[in-house]
Protein backbone atom coordinates (compact mmCIF):
# COMPACT_ATOMS: atom_id res chain seq x y z
CA UNK A 1 0.00 0.00 0.00
CA UNK A 2 1.14 3.56 -0.75
CA UNK A 3 0.16 6.83 0.87
CA UNK A 4 -1.27 9.26 -1.71
CA UNK A 5 -2.02 12.94 -1.29
CA UNK A 6 -5.11 14.18 -3.14
CA UNK A 7 -6.91 17.43 -3.90
CA UNK A 8 -10.39 17.35 -5.42
CA UNK A 9 -13.54 19.41 -5.98
CA UNK A 10 -16.97 18.27 -4.84
CA UNK A 11 -20.16 18.73 -6.85
CA UNK A 12 -20.99 21.58 -4.44
CA UNK A 13 -17.78 23.36 -5.40
CA UNK A 14 -15.91 22.68 -2.18
CA UNK A 15 -12.20 21.82 -2.27
CA UNK A 16 -11.16 18.61 -0.54
CA UNK A 17 -7.62 17.75 0.51
CA UNK A 18 -6.45 14.61 2.24
CA UNK A 19 -4.65 11.29 1.96
CA UNK A 20 -5.56 7.75 0.96
CA UNK A 21 -3.52 4.66 1.72
CA UNK A 22 -4.15 2.61 -1.43
CA UNK A 23 -2.16 0.54 -3.90
CA UNK A 24 -2.23 2.78 -7.01
CA UNK A 25 -3.14 6.28 -8.18
CA UNK A 26 -5.96 4.79 -10.27
CA UNK A 27 -7.62 3.47 -7.12
CA UNK A 28 -7.42 6.90 -5.50
CA UNK A 29 -8.89 8.60 -8.57
CA UNK A 30 -11.61 5.95 -8.83
CA UNK A 31 -12.55 6.37 -5.19
CA UNK A 32 -12.80 10.13 -5.58
CA UNK A 33 -14.90 9.85 -8.76
CA UNK A 34 -17.19 7.25 -7.18
CA UNK A 35 -17.91 9.81 -4.47
CA UNK A 36 -18.91 12.37 -7.12
CA UNK A 37 -15.73 14.44 -6.86
CA UNK A 38 -13.41 15.80 -9.56
CA UNK A 39 -9.74 14.98 -8.82
CA UNK A 40 -7.42 17.96 -9.25
CA UNK A 41 -4.14 16.48 -8.02
CA UNK A 42 -3.14 12.97 -6.95
CA UNK A 43 0.44 12.10 -6.10
CA UNK A 44 2.45 10.02 -3.69
CA UNK A 45 2.74 11.78 -0.33
CA UNK A 46 6.53 11.49 -0.32
CA UNK A 47 7.04 12.54 -3.94
CA UNK A 48 7.66 16.14 -3.01
CA UNK A 49 6.17 19.34 -4.34
CA UNK A 50 6.07 19.38 -8.09
CA UNK A 51 6.30 23.14 -7.92
CA UNK A 52 9.62 23.17 -6.09
CA UNK A 53 12.84 24.49 -7.58
CA UNK A 54 14.24 21.04 -8.39
CA UNK A 55 10.90 19.90 -9.73
CA UNK A 56 10.86 22.88 -12.07
CA UNK A 57 14.40 22.12 -13.23
CA UNK A 58 13.90 18.44 -13.93
CA UNK A 59 10.27 18.19 -15.04
CA UNK A 60 9.76 16.62 -18.45
CA UNK A 61 8.41 19.62 -20.33
CA UNK A 62 8.94 18.65 -23.96
CA UNK A 63 5.87 19.95 -25.80
CA UNK A 64 5.55 23.55 -26.94
CA UNK A 65 2.19 25.32 -26.82
CA UNK A 66 1.73 24.90 -30.57
CA UNK A 67 2.44 21.15 -30.31
CA UNK A 68 -0.13 20.73 -27.52
CA UNK A 69 -2.73 22.52 -29.65
CA UNK A 70 -1.87 20.39 -32.69
CA UNK A 71 -2.01 17.18 -30.65
CA UNK A 72 -5.40 18.13 -29.18
CA UNK A 73 -6.99 19.08 -32.50
CA UNK A 74 -5.68 16.05 -34.37
CA UNK A 75 -6.70 13.62 -31.63
CA UNK A 76 -10.17 15.18 -31.60
CA UNK A 77 -10.46 14.77 -35.37
CA UNK A 78 -9.44 11.10 -35.24
CA UNK A 79 -11.80 10.28 -32.36
CA UNK A 80 -14.76 12.03 -34.02
CA UNK A 81 -13.95 10.06 -37.19
CA UNK A 82 -14.55 6.84 -35.26
CA UNK A 83 -10.97 5.79 -34.52
CA UNK A 84 -10.36 4.00 -31.20
CA UNK A 85 -8.26 5.98 -28.73
CA UNK A 86 -5.19 3.73 -28.81
CA UNK A 87 -5.28 3.61 -32.63
CA UNK A 88 -5.59 7.42 -32.79
CA UNK A 89 -2.57 7.81 -30.51
CA UNK A 90 -0.61 5.37 -32.66
CA UNK A 91 -1.38 7.43 -35.78
CA UNK A 92 -0.23 10.62 -34.03
CA UNK A 93 3.16 9.07 -33.25
CA UNK A 94 4.31 9.84 -36.80
CA UNK A 95 3.64 13.57 -36.47
CA UNK A 96 5.92 14.99 -33.69
CA UNK A 97 8.93 16.94 -34.95
CA UNK A 98 11.19 16.06 -32.00
CA UNK A 99 12.23 12.71 -30.58
CA UNK A 100 11.33 13.78 -27.04
CA UNK A 101 7.77 14.61 -28.09
CA UNK A 102 7.52 11.21 -29.79
CA UNK A 103 8.67 9.45 -26.63
CA UNK A 104 6.06 11.38 -24.63
CA UNK A 105 3.26 10.23 -26.95
CA UNK A 106 4.60 6.68 -26.79
CA UNK A 107 4.36 6.74 -23.00
CA UNK A 108 0.79 8.05 -23.19
CA UNK A 109 -0.17 5.41 -25.78
CA UNK A 110 1.38 2.57 -23.75
CA UNK A 111 -0.48 3.63 -20.61
CA UNK A 112 -3.78 3.86 -22.49
CA UNK A 113 -3.22 0.39 -24.00
CA UNK A 114 -2.58 -0.87 -20.48
CA UNK A 115 -6.01 0.29 -19.38
CA UNK A 116 -5.12 3.69 -17.92
CA UNK A 117 -7.58 6.51 -18.71
CA UNK A 118 -6.20 9.17 -21.06
CA UNK A 119 -6.56 11.86 -18.37
CA UNK A 120 -4.35 9.90 -15.96
CA UNK A 121 -1.77 9.23 -18.67
CA UNK A 122 -1.62 12.94 -19.50
CA UNK A 123 -1.43 13.90 -15.83
CA UNK A 124 1.61 11.67 -15.43
CA UNK A 125 3.48 13.82 -17.95
CA UNK A 126 4.19 16.63 -15.51
CA UNK A 127 4.78 20.04 -17.06
CA UNK A 128 3.21 19.28 -20.45
CA UNK A 129 -0.53 19.31 -19.79
CA UNK A 130 -2.09 21.82 -17.40
CA UNK A 131 -4.49 20.97 -14.61
CA UNK A 132 -7.30 22.51 -16.65
CA UNK A 133 -6.39 20.32 -19.62
CA UNK A 134 -6.39 17.11 -17.56
CA UNK A 135 -9.65 17.96 -15.78
CA UNK A 136 -11.45 18.72 -19.04
CA UNK A 137 -10.26 15.44 -20.56
CA UNK A 138 -11.42 13.66 -17.41
CA UNK A 139 -14.83 15.32 -17.67
CA UNK A 140 -15.06 14.30 -21.33
CA UNK A 141 -14.25 10.69 -20.42
CA UNK A 142 -16.89 10.67 -17.70
CA UNK A 143 -19.52 12.10 -20.07
CA UNK A 144 -18.61 9.84 -22.99
CA UNK A 145 -17.84 12.78 -25.27
CA UNK A 146 -14.05 12.83 -25.35
CA UNK A 147 -13.87 13.82 -29.04
CA UNK A 148 -16.14 16.86 -28.63
CA UNK A 149 -14.36 17.82 -25.43
CA UNK A 150 -10.99 17.76 -27.15
CA UNK A 151 -12.41 19.85 -30.01
CA UNK A 152 -13.53 22.56 -27.58
CA UNK A 153 -10.28 22.29 -25.69
CA UNK A 154 -8.27 22.65 -28.90
CA UNK A 155 -10.24 25.77 -29.83
CA UNK A 156 -9.65 27.21 -26.34
CA UNK A 157 -5.90 26.54 -26.48
CA UNK A 158 -5.59 27.90 -30.01
CA UNK A 159 -7.30 31.17 -29.08
CA UNK A 160 -5.07 31.56 -26.02
CA UNK A 161 -1.96 30.81 -28.08
CA UNK A 162 -2.91 33.27 -30.83
CA UNK A 163 -3.55 36.06 -28.33
CA UNK A 164 -0.24 35.40 -26.61
CA UNK A 165 1.56 35.27 -29.96
CA UNK A 166 0.02 38.56 -31.10
CA UNK A 167 1.23 40.31 -27.95
CA UNK A 168 4.75 38.90 -28.28
CA UNK A 169 4.99 39.78 -31.98
CA UNK A 170 3.79 43.30 -31.32
CA UNK A 171 6.41 43.75 -28.59
CA UNK A 172 9.37 42.57 -30.67
CA UNK A 173 10.03 45.87 -32.46
CA UNK A 174 9.58 48.15 -29.39
CA UNK A 175 11.82 45.84 -27.36
CA UNK A 176 14.48 45.86 -30.09
CA UNK A 177 14.24 49.64 -30.35
CA UNK A 178 14.57 50.17 -26.61
CA UNK A 179 17.46 47.71 -26.41
CA UNK A 180 19.43 49.41 -29.17
CA UNK A 181 18.82 52.86 -27.68
CA UNK A 182 19.94 51.73 -24.23
CA UNK A 183 23.12 50.26 -25.69
CA UNK A 184 23.76 53.51 -27.56
CA UNK A 185 23.23 55.55 -24.39
CA UNK A 186 25.59 53.29 -22.46
CA UNK A 187 28.32 53.74 -25.10
CA UNK A 188 27.80 57.52 -25.10
CA UNK A 189 27.98 57.82 -21.33
CA UNK A 190 30.81 55.36 -20.71
CA UNK A 191 33.04 55.86 -23.77
CA UNK A 192 32.30 59.22 -25.46
CA UNK A 193 31.48 61.56 -22.56
CA UNK A 194 34.62 60.74 -20.47
CA UNK A 195 36.83 61.74 -23.44
CA UNK A 196 35.22 65.18 -23.56
CA UNK A 197 35.60 65.45 -19.78
CA UNK A 198 39.39 65.01 -20.12
CA UNK A 199 39.50 67.59 -22.92
CA UNK A 200 37.51 70.12 -20.88
CA UNK A 201 39.77 69.57 -17.87
CA UNK A 202 42.93 70.11 -19.93
CA UNK A 203 41.54 73.36 -21.34
CA UNK A 204 40.25 74.56 -17.93
CA UNK A 205 36.71 74.91 -19.26
CA UNK A 206 34.06 75.38 -16.58
CA UNK A 207 31.37 72.75 -17.11
CA UNK A 208 27.68 73.70 -16.72
CA UNK A 209 25.48 71.82 -14.25
CA UNK A 210 23.91 69.63 -16.93
CA UNK A 211 27.38 68.59 -18.14
CA UNK A 212 28.52 67.73 -14.61
CA UNK A 213 25.39 65.60 -14.12
CA UNK A 214 25.91 63.69 -17.37
CA UNK A 215 29.62 63.21 -16.62
CA UNK A 216 28.74 61.95 -13.14
CA UNK A 217 26.26 59.43 -14.54
CA UNK A 218 28.85 58.20 -17.03
CA UNK A 219 31.54 57.86 -14.35
CA UNK A 220 29.15 55.94 -12.12
CA UNK A 221 28.24 53.52 -14.90
CA UNK A 222 31.90 53.02 -15.81
CA UNK A 223 33.16 52.44 -12.24
CA UNK A 224 30.20 50.71 -10.61
CA UNK A 225 28.48 48.81 -13.44
CA UNK A 226 28.94 45.55 -11.49
CA UNK A 227 27.23 47.08 -8.46
CA UNK A 228 24.31 48.28 -10.59
CA UNK A 229 23.86 44.79 -12.09
CA UNK A 230 24.02 43.26 -8.61
CA UNK A 231 21.45 45.76 -7.35
CA UNK A 232 19.10 44.94 -10.23
CA UNK A 233 19.45 41.19 -9.54
CA UNK A 234 18.80 41.79 -5.84
CA UNK A 235 15.70 43.89 -6.53
CA UNK A 236 14.32 41.29 -8.95
CA UNK A 237 14.91 38.50 -6.39
CA UNK A 238 13.34 40.60 -3.62
CA UNK A 239 10.34 41.38 -5.79
CA UNK A 240 9.81 37.72 -6.70
CA UNK A 241 10.04 36.75 -3.04
CA UNK A 242 7.47 39.35 -2.10
CA UNK A 243 5.17 38.19 -4.89
CA UNK A 244 5.35 34.67 -3.45
CA UNK A 245 3.72 36.01 -0.26
CA UNK A 246 -0.10 35.90 -0.66
CA UNK A 247 -0.72 39.18 1.18
CA UNK A 248 1.89 41.12 -0.80
CA UNK A 249 0.74 39.59 -4.09
CA UNK A 250 -2.87 40.54 -3.33
CA UNK A 251 -1.95 44.17 -2.58
CA UNK A 252 0.14 44.34 -5.74
CA UNK A 253 -2.65 42.92 -7.92
CA UNK A 254 -5.21 45.27 -6.35
CA UNK A 255 -2.99 48.27 -7.10
CA UNK A 256 -2.76 47.17 -10.75
CA UNK A 257 -6.55 46.99 -10.99
CA UNK A 258 -6.82 50.60 -9.74
CA UNK A 259 -4.73 51.85 -12.70
CA UNK A 260 -6.88 53.47 -15.36
CA UNK A 261 -5.64 51.83 -18.58
CA UNK A 262 -3.68 48.84 -17.28
CA UNK A 263 -6.40 47.91 -14.80
CA UNK A 264 -9.11 47.88 -17.48
CA UNK A 265 -6.91 45.73 -19.71
CA UNK A 266 -6.25 43.22 -16.91
CA UNK A 267 -10.00 43.00 -16.16
CA UNK A 268 -10.76 42.25 -19.80
CA UNK A 269 -8.01 39.62 -20.10
CA UNK A 270 -9.02 37.84 -16.89
CA UNK A 271 -12.73 38.05 -17.72
CA UNK A 272 -12.11 36.45 -21.11
CA UNK A 273 -9.96 33.73 -19.53
CA UNK A 274 -12.50 32.98 -16.78
CA UNK A 275 -15.47 32.99 -19.17
CA UNK A 276 -13.88 30.74 -21.79
CA UNK A 277 -12.65 28.26 -19.20
CA UNK A 278 -15.94 28.11 -17.30
CA UNK A 279 -18.02 28.02 -20.47
CA UNK A 280 -15.96 25.15 -21.87
CA UNK A 281 -16.27 23.22 -18.62
CA UNK A 282 -20.04 23.71 -18.49
CA UNK A 283 -20.32 22.55 -22.13
CA UNK A 284 -18.62 19.34 -21.05
CA UNK A 285 -21.13 18.71 -18.28
CA UNK A 286 -19.08 19.91 -15.31
CA UNK A 287 -21.36 21.38 -12.57
CA UNK A 288 -21.23 25.15 -12.15
CA UNK A 289 -19.71 25.13 -8.66
CA UNK A 290 -17.03 22.61 -9.62
CA UNK A 291 -16.35 24.58 -12.80
CA UNK A 292 -15.90 27.80 -10.83
CA UNK A 293 -13.29 26.18 -8.60
CA UNK A 294 -11.34 24.84 -11.59
CA UNK A 295 -11.70 28.05 -13.65
CA UNK A 296 -10.55 30.15 -10.71
CA UNK A 297 -7.18 28.39 -10.86
CA UNK A 298 -6.45 29.70 -14.38
CA UNK A 299 -6.66 33.35 -13.26
CA UNK A 300 -3.40 35.22 -12.75
CA UNK A 301 -4.65 38.27 -10.84
CA UNK A 302 -5.21 37.15 -7.24
CA UNK A 303 -7.59 40.03 -6.47
CA UNK A 304 -9.98 38.90 -9.22
CA UNK A 305 -9.48 35.27 -8.20
CA UNK A 306 -10.50 36.27 -4.66
CA UNK A 307 -13.66 37.83 -6.11
CA UNK A 308 -14.44 34.55 -7.88
CA UNK A 309 -14.03 32.71 -4.55
CA UNK A 310 -16.54 35.08 -2.93
CA UNK A 311 -18.91 34.63 -5.89
CA UNK A 312 -18.63 30.84 -5.56
CA UNK A 313 -19.73 31.06 -1.94
CA UNK A 314 -22.76 33.15 -2.93
CA UNK A 315 -23.68 30.75 -5.75
CA UNK A 316 -23.60 27.92 -3.18
CA UNK A 317 -26.24 29.87 -1.24
CA UNK A 318 -28.49 29.99 -4.30
CA UNK A 319 -27.47 33.30 -5.85
CA UNK A 320 -26.99 33.88 -9.55
CA UNK A 321 -23.50 33.95 -11.01
CA UNK A 322 -23.87 37.37 -12.63
CA UNK A 323 -25.15 38.95 -9.41
CA UNK A 324 -22.47 37.19 -7.35
CA UNK A 325 -19.62 38.43 -9.56
CA UNK A 326 -21.08 41.95 -9.53
CA UNK A 327 -20.67 42.24 -5.75
CA UNK A 328 -16.91 42.79 -6.00
CA UNK A 329 -17.34 45.61 -8.57
CA UNK A 330 -14.18 44.37 -10.27
CA UNK A 331 -15.57 42.76 -13.42
CA UNK A 332 -16.75 44.65 -16.56
CA UNK A 333 -20.45 45.53 -16.50
CA UNK A 334 -21.00 44.21 -20.03
CA UNK A 335 -19.73 40.77 -19.02
CA UNK A 336 -21.99 40.70 -15.95
CA UNK A 337 -25.04 41.68 -18.00
CA UNK A 338 -24.33 39.01 -20.61
CA UNK A 339 -23.85 36.36 -17.90
CA UNK A 340 -27.16 37.34 -16.28
CA UNK A 341 -28.92 37.05 -19.64
CA UNK A 342 -27.37 33.61 -20.14
CA UNK A 343 -28.64 32.47 -16.75
CA UNK A 344 -32.16 33.74 -17.46
CA UNK A 345 -32.27 32.02 -20.85
CA UNK A 346 -30.78 28.76 -19.56
CA UNK A 347 -27.79 29.03 -21.92
CA UNK A 348 -25.07 30.10 -19.52
CA UNK A 349 -22.39 27.97 -21.15
CA UNK A 350 -22.94 29.45 -24.63
CA UNK A 351 -23.20 32.98 -23.25
CA UNK A 352 -19.93 32.60 -21.34
CA UNK A 353 -18.19 31.63 -24.57
CA UNK A 354 -19.70 34.71 -26.25
CA UNK A 355 -18.40 36.84 -23.37
CA UNK A 356 -14.95 35.36 -23.95
CA UNK A 357 -15.12 36.11 -27.70
CA UNK A 358 -16.28 39.67 -27.04
CA UNK A 359 -13.52 40.47 -24.59
CA UNK A 360 -10.85 38.71 -26.64
CA UNK A 361 -11.63 41.19 -29.42
CA UNK A 362 -11.59 44.12 -26.97
CA UNK A 363 -8.25 42.97 -25.54
CA UNK A 364 -6.76 42.71 -29.04
CA UNK A 365 -8.00 46.19 -30.00
CA UNK A 366 -6.73 47.71 -26.74
CA UNK A 367 -3.33 46.06 -27.12
CA UNK A 368 -3.07 47.22 -30.74
CA UNK A 369 -3.74 50.82 -29.67
CA UNK A 370 -1.28 50.65 -26.77
CA UNK A 371 1.47 49.08 -28.82
CA UNK A 372 0.89 51.51 -31.69
CA UNK A 373 1.46 54.39 -29.26
CA UNK A 374 4.44 52.70 -27.59
CA UNK A 375 6.86 53.04 -30.53
CA UNK A 376 6.49 56.81 -31.09
CA UNK A 377 6.42 57.45 -27.33
CA UNK A 378 9.62 55.46 -26.87
CA UNK A 379 11.24 57.23 -29.81
CA UNK A 380 10.38 60.68 -28.43
CA UNK A 381 11.62 59.78 -24.94
CA UNK A 382 14.91 58.38 -26.14
CA UNK A 383 15.39 61.34 -28.50
CA UNK A 384 15.01 63.71 -25.55
CA UNK A 385 17.57 61.74 -23.52
CA UNK A 386 20.09 61.72 -26.38
CA UNK A 387 19.47 65.45 -26.93
CA UNK A 388 20.23 66.16 -23.26
CA UNK A 389 23.53 64.25 -23.51
CA UNK A 390 24.51 66.05 -26.70
CA UNK A 391 23.60 69.39 -25.15
CA UNK A 392 25.80 68.56 -22.15
CA UNK A 393 28.72 68.04 -24.55
CA UNK A 394 28.04 71.01 -26.84
CA UNK A 395 27.45 73.69 -24.18
CA UNK A 396 31.06 73.71 -22.84
CA UNK A 397 32.35 73.73 -26.43
CA UNK A 398 30.19 76.76 -27.27
CA UNK A 399 31.38 78.44 -24.06
CA UNK A 400 34.99 77.79 -25.03
CA UNK A 401 34.40 79.13 -28.55
CA UNK A 402 32.83 82.30 -27.18
CA UNK A 403 35.74 82.98 -24.83
CA UNK A 404 38.25 82.58 -27.67
CA UNK A 405 36.42 85.11 -29.81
Amino acid sequence: MTLFYYKAVTAAGETLEGQFDLATRDEVIGKLQDAGNIPLDVREADSGDSGSLFGALFKRATLRDAQVVQFTQQLSTLLNAGQPLDRALQILLDLPETEKARHLLERVRDQVRGGTPLSDALEAEHGNFSRLYVNMVRAGEAGGSLGDTLARLGDYLERSRVLKGNVINALVYPAFLIGMVLISLFVLLVVVVPQFQVMFADMNVEMPLITRIVVGVGATLKSFWWLIIGLVVFLVSWFRKRMAEPVSRLKFDESFLRMKIVGDLIRKIETARLSRTLGTLLKNGVPLLSGLVVARNVMVNTALAQSVDAATDEVKSGGGLGHALAQSKRFPKLALQMISVGEESGELDSMLLKVADTFDIEVKNTLDRMLAALVPATTVLMTVVVAVIMMAIIMPILSLTGSIQ
